[in-house]
């Protein structure tokens, strides 16, 4: 399995600026939904400022999930850009 594993504040901060900002309570139920399926694990570590804390990373499944996705996306935007170019061009 590949990737780095994620404090939930870690995600947070990355997904701030783009279309898909969120907050804790709506993360927390979508990462123990995708932990249920398998698509992501987690880990404990000890910390050094309190708690331990909790790493998220994804499964090979959720890699395999996740590769998939960005396949069926790169198809939709192809397509899309298809179109558009289609309906630029004069009859």
């Amino acid at each position: 399995m590949g990737g780095e594993s994620l404090y939930v504040p870690d995600i947070l901060r990355r997904l701030a600026n783009t279309e898909f900002a969120t907050q804790e309570g709506t993360l927390y139920p979508l990462l123990s939904k995708l932990r249920r399926e398998d698509l992501v694990q987690y880990e404990w570590r000890e910390s050094e400022t309190g708690p331990p804390r909790k790493y998220y990373r994804l499964t090979t499944a959720g890699e395999a999930q996740l590769a998939t996705l960005d396949d069926y996306w790169t198809r939709i935007n192809r397509t899309l850009a298809g179109l558009g170019r289609s309906m630029e061009t004069p009859s």
